[in-house]
């Protein structure tokens, strides 16, 4: 089976419209908030554009998931937390709508009300909002969730928090957050802050719990039973207050949500293919043309469905670290990009069914152009001209690779770049003017068994050029540690980018969370023009200015040459039970968290 999109063209250009459209103007308090422009659905929707609103509720979906975990507290940086939980747990102020760039509806909230400038922004708590124990969800409540994260939570609340001036009680039910900066999203990020029940934490150290706690929270799920490092089962909540405000209304239809934990991805494929799981999201292309037909398949008690999205592709691939000497010098990086042999690579995993990667924001209309940078986009970076790097201003493209397996054009281009840094190939080894070999490290997580034979043919293109490095796995717990702490030579990388970048660029690639502990910022960035241009998106009152500025970044990115991207997923591939399914309206986000299962239900 193939899902079909829900959006037309005209849909989606209209909804890109939405995310450069004209300046926000104030108004009274309201049901939701776009990062531009107005709500696309009115005060008076019934339910979201792509749920079934008549859904069964009941049944039971369960994931093969590679790894581990040994806390269930998604909102520290402590532990190694299976990456669902932030969703299930984390309820907030609003909802984000799957079907538009960056529109957000009430959920906690019944309104929403912001300055003329968005200076504030101020919020009023539904009047039955409850927690899992069946307490109210009170101000109180609130405040404490935000100056906690904000302090001692994971990082990515802690930007947030840094940028406001105040907080305080406007009323019995209603909050207001004033801003000490000049930034169009920050009210619309105040909404989707988590908001956890105060009491459970007094005298508990917050950013120290693990497993040991289970967070109470108003979502529509709860953490029924769990074993470390093996299964989390998550109860949809009979008592959920707020099962028929519009946001949720055919949302949260299944009964249960299991994790399973496996130690690779051939036990998890495995699991699926005897049912001890019913869905599976297959990323290895030549595994779903080759291995998914199995007799449940054959017999039509397990589906195929292929989704599609409108989703820019973020970058995927092999990070290095600027910080480790090796990859200082950007002629060095260059060197990795030749040498890594795409075109062969995607052939031998792929059948080159996925294309590469082009850049940050690849597949989406906010992509750089090719060629010479122009208007806006030139204007904006001529301030940084002396720092870019050759690409930026003139032009660039990723090497492909001739598709052969000795690539001689692109180890020819890798060992020019090397030279250059100052690397020559001594008696068969690459060494530098003092006879110090070049090498370094490539972490990788256990049971990635496709990371892992990418590498393999990276290693091989490698020892061409006198270059040899180290493999090390990492169990999950050990891997989180080490790339929390920057600790790697170079690691598998992925980050996901949206129609509406905004703040979360500071976390992924600005210079203050280069050196931060838990930080996205794994490459190590330290850019005055990237930060600049997360800047000028962020504070954009045009059309012209805001694709401009992401143009602009998207290049300063890429030929940073900091990744080496493999192959994007412009579709998602999910095997699942014949009982599981979802609408037929598939939104512009496509299979992307709040859609499986939020959106699925179960019948026989």
């Amino acid at each position: 089976m193939t899902a079909q999109y829900g959006a037309s063209a005209r849909r989606f250009a209209a909804a890109v419209a939405l995310i450069t459209a004209g300046s926000f103007v104030a108004a009274e308090p309201q049901h939701g908030i776009a990062m531009y422009g107005d709500p696309a659905l009115p005060p008076d929707f019934v339910s979201l554009p792509y749920v079934n609103a008549e859904a069964p509720k009941g049944g039971r979906i369960a994931t093969a998931e590679v790894g581990s975990f040994d806390s269930l507290n998604p909102f520290v940086r402590k532990g190694s937390v299976p990456w669902q939980l932030r969703f299930f747990l984390g309820e907030s102020f609003m909802g984000r709508s799957l079907d538009e760039p960056f529109t957000l509806y009430g959920v906690l909230a019944e309104s929403i009300e912001t300055g003329p400038n968005r200076e504030w922004v101020e919020f009023t708590l539904r009047a039955g909002a409850k927690f899992s124990d069946g307490s109210p969800v009170t101000v109180a409540d609130v405040m404490w969730s935000y100056e906690t994260l904000g302090t001692v939570g994971h990082p990515r609340y802690q930007g947030f928090w840094a940028k406001v001036a105040s907080m305080e009680q406007t009323g019995d039910r209603s909050v207001r957050f004033t801003f000490n900066i000049e930034d169009r999203e920050l009210a619309l990020l105040a909404g989707l802050r988590p908001i956890l029940k105060k009491a459970q934490w007094d005298g508990v150290v917050f950013e120290d719990s693990t497993v040991e706690i289970v967070p109470i929270t108003s979502a529509p799920y709860v953490i029924d039973d769990f074993e470390a490092g093996r299964f989390v089962s998550l109860r949809r909540n009979p008592d959920y207050w707020g099962d028929d405000i519009p946001f949720r209304v055919g949302t949260n239809n299944i009964d249960e949500v299991r994790l399973e934990f496996f130690g690779d991805e051939t036990a998890a494929f495995e699991a699926f293919k005897v049912g001890e799981v019913n869905s599976n999201r297959e990323f290895n292309v030549a595994r779903w043309e080759s291995q998914y037909n199995f007799p449940a398949v054959q017999d039509g008690d397990v589906v195929l469905s292929v989704v599609p999205h409108e989703r820019p592709s973020g970058m995927t691939g092999f990070v290095m670290n600027t910080r480790r000497a090796q990859f200082a010098d950007w002629r060095v990086r260059d060197a990795m990009l030749h040498a890594f042999n795409f075109a062969f690579i995607n052939e031998a995993m792929t059948g080159s069914a996925q294309p590469r990667i082009t850049s940050y924001w690849s597949n989406s209309p906010l992509a750089m152009s090719d060629g010479p940078a122009e208007g806006r986009v030139a204007e904006f970076l001529a301030p940084f001209v002396d720092d870019l790097l050759p690409g930026a201003l003139d032009g660039y493209a990723l090497p492909q690779g001739d598709g052969t397996e000795r690539n001689r054009a692109g180890t020819a281009a890798a060992l020019a770049q090397m030279e250059a840094a100052g690397w020559t190939v001594q008696d068969g080894v690459m060494k530098n003017a003092a006879g110090t070999p070049f090498t370094f490290d490539i972490l990788l997580q256990t049971g990635s068994s496709e990371n892992q034979s990418i590498i393999d043919m990276f290693t091989q293109s490698l020892l061409r050029i006198g270059v040899t490095p180290t493999i090390t796995v990492a169990d999950s717990a050990q891997f989180k540690e080490r790339t929390d702490g920057q600790d790697f030579d170079m690691t598998y990388y992925r980050v996901g980018l949206s129609l509406s970048p905004g703040n979360e660029q500071y976390n992924y690639f600005g210079a203050a969370s280069a050196d931060q502990p838990g930080g996205r910022n794994l490459m190590g960035v330290k850019s005055p023009a990237v930060d600049a241009l997360i800047g000028r998106l962020l504070t954009s009152e045009s059309q012209d200015d805001f694709v401009a500025a992401v143009h602009a970044l998207d290049r300063v990115l890429t030929t940073g040459r900091y990744v080496i991207p493999i192959y994007q997923w412009n579709i998602s591939r999910l095997a699942h039970s014949k009982s599981l399914h979802f609408p037929d309206t598939v939104p512009i986000f496509g299979d992307w968290p709040g859609w499986q299962p939020d959106v699925w239900w179960y019948a026989e």
